[in-house]
């Protein structure tokens, strides 16, 4: 059964919006103070770390006058939320622009289409080279011709490094070098890209093919973002895959950061579907929540919008990670791990096990979009519950860890979707014994940042 959708439609939220602004003149500016009770109230009632903050308890003040008192201390929204999250949490976030979460929820952000790494140079140095992960359609980077595997390690004429690569890439518009590397020294070519970022919408589906491998029909379904508004198209594409007879299945998840827990659901159920009913995962609340809210994941058989799904019964799976693999993509690989063959390819995950939805300056529970304080256009996403699978297991902090151990070679990524690309490769070698072409002996360097950085969603898991 589908549980309450706690992120509204983008319509409703549009709307919304427009209301607020054919209202502007009768709105009153909420006042700092005003904020920081909502950043209060928020955390006090659903923070899943909430026991690690004395000042969360329910009686760390007497009264509203104490309370009001020790949020004065705090010059700032930002500062307070900053004091009020647990150590151990890298992901909770605050946002002064509820609008930007909101777009990102729905796949829609500032892009020039190029998604790219930025890695340290091998000499030792601070200096930082990128590289193009894929390509957006109908975007600048498509039109500048640019492609997986390019290079660039200056932009607008700098030399990117440690201290300047978040300014170098944030404007809007900005020109990158191109470059080549022999193995011990990075060349520039002269040639040189520029770069404008528009509105762009992106569908998470970036590729799905059958492959025949041996006579032997195996799906490739590269998938960047569990974003719930394209829920109908993952679904279709799984149909597709049952029209050509899929019989086995390489899901890439190596630059999936997360998003809808639901569509986790969903799409682990596509790969399935003899499991509906059974538990897909478990939910783990704070103390006062806990027997409120938390309810099990189910595998199910129908999408948001109620078709049914169309799943292709497997017993085992070959999921492609990386560094970059998060929240939802780690909850499909947990999830199913006690009920199918999931052989994990590629590097280690991130280690991200909780899951957020958003919250307004509204009256408890719902803290809702619809009810919410037009003075002021602050929204959280905190941790609200931590998952766990059938088996228990959760708090994997150092994330998920490959049966098949393989990093990517930044001057050897190949082409995503061809059978020779080295992940790709991998996994169909162990379906079905395809022989690897290549070295795969290399040294590994540390990749510092990427695109999805600075994305509001980024290593989000949006609960139901």
């Amino acid at each position: 059964m589908k549980r309450k959708i706690f992120i509204p439609l983008l319509a409703i939220s549009l709307l919304f919006v427009s209301c607020f602004e054919d209202l502007d003149d009768n709105i009153h500016p909420a006042s700092t103070i005003e904020i920081q009770n909502f950043i209060y109230r928020g955390l006090n009632y659903y923070y899943l770390y909430k026991a690690d903050t004395p000042e969360l308890a329910n009686d760390a003040f007497a009264s509203q006058g104490e309370l009001d008192n020790f949020l004065k201390n705090y010059d700032t929204p930002e500062s307070l939320f900053d004091y009020l999250i647990s150590p151990q949490d890298r992901f909770s976030a605050l946002f002064s622009d509820f609008r930007v979460i909101e777009d990102a929820l729905s796949g829609i952000s500032l892009s020039n289409g190029m998604e790219y790494g930025l890695v340290f140079y091998p000499d030792g140095s601070n200096n930082v080279f990128g590289y193009v992960r894929y390509v957006l359609p109908n975007t600048d980077a498509e039109a500048q011709g640019l492609k997986r595997g390019d290079l660039f390690t200056t932009i607008d004429g700098q030399q990117i490094n440690l201290t300047n690569y978040n300014d170098l890439l944030l404007p809007n518009s900005y020109t990158i070098g191109l470059a080549t590397y022999d193995g011990t020294n990075f060349t520039t070519t002269g040639q040189t890209a520029k770069l404008n970022k528009t509105q762009y919408n992106e569908n998470p589906i970036f590729i799905a093919k059958t492959l025949d491998i041996n006579g032997e029909k195996i799906g490739y379904l590269m998938y960047n973002g569990f974003i719930k508004d394209y829920d109908s198209q993952l679904n279709n594409a799984f149909a597709q895959f049952k029209a050509e007879g899929v019989a086995n299945l390489v899901l890439d998840l190596r630059y999936n950061g997360g998003g809808a827990v639901e569509t986790a659901t969903d799409l682990a159920s596509m790969i399935t579907g003899q499991f509906n009913g059974k538990v897909f995962y478990k939910e783990f609340w704070n103390a006062d929540r806990q027997a409120e809210n938390a309810s099990d994941g189910l595998f199910d058989s129908s999408i948001s919008n109620g078709s049914a799904i169309n799943s292709l019964n497997l017993s085992e799976v070959y999921i492609l990670t990386t560094r970059r693999t998060a929240s939802a993509s780690e909850l499909v690989i947990n999830g199913l791990n006690p009920y199918i063959n999931t052989v994990q390819v590629g590097d280690t995950t991130t280690g991200k096990f909780q899951a957020s939805f958003l919250l307004y300056d509204a009256p408890a529970p719902a803290f809702s979009r619809q009810e919410a304080n037009p003075g002021h256009n602050y929204a959280m996403l905190p941790l609200v519950f931590k998952t766990a699978n059938v088996a228990g297991n959760t708090d994997y902090n150092d994330g998920l860890f490959p049966q098949i151990v393989l990093k990517e070679n930044y001057f050897n990524l190949g082409q995503l979707g061809d059978e020779n690309e080295p992940l790709l490769a991998a996994a169909l070698f162990e379906i079905g014994g395809r022989p690897i072409s290549g070295k795969n002996d290399f040294k590994v360097l540390k990749e510092i940042s990427d695109s999805k950085a600075d994305s509001p969603i980024d290593g989000k898991m949006i609960g139901n």
